[in-house]
């Protein structure tokens, strides 16, 4: 099974968070179905050209958090998240984004104000992209 995973070698964030976060998404947002067979840790890496131990990291992290879920000798499948649960990865995944975008913001001496325009801007511009910049 191929996974739609986009990884930046040039990206400081390191390459198993991009690896986990992206297939978190995927598996929340229900893009990849409960019950979903995963390739394997090696046919994985091998397709990210990265490491093993990478791949392997990711499957275990995973798997705590309660999405994945091992078989011994059948392999690694998605496993079932239930609405209250994906509300809450969802909400999270979220949270974290903006959290970060708040201390990009603040590290970059931005004011409060400006950050919440910024984010109005940018919400407006993804919810409604048929508007004009000027529009209201």
């Amino acid at each position: 099974m191929w996974i739609p995973i986009q990884v930046n070698e040039n990206s400081a964030e390191p390459l198993y968070h991009q690896i986990e976060s992206q297939l978190r998404s995927l598996i929340i947002s229900g893009q990849i179905e409960e019950g979903t067979l995963l390739p394997s840790i090696r046919e994985f890496a091998n397709g990210l050209n990265c490491s093993v131990i990478t791949v392997r990291r990711v499957y275990q992290d995973l798997e705590s958090e309660g999405l994945l879920r091992t078989k011994q000798g059948t392999g690694t499948f998605v496993a079932k998240v239930g609405t209250s649960q994906r509300e809450v990865f969802r909400r999270e995944a979220v949270e974290e984004a903006l959290n970060h975008a708040v201390d990009v913001g603040m590290s970059v001496k931005c004011e409060e104000d400006e950050l919440r325009e910024l984010f109005l801007s940018i919400l407006k511009r993804k919810y409604h992209p048929e508007k004009g910049e000027g529009e209201a």
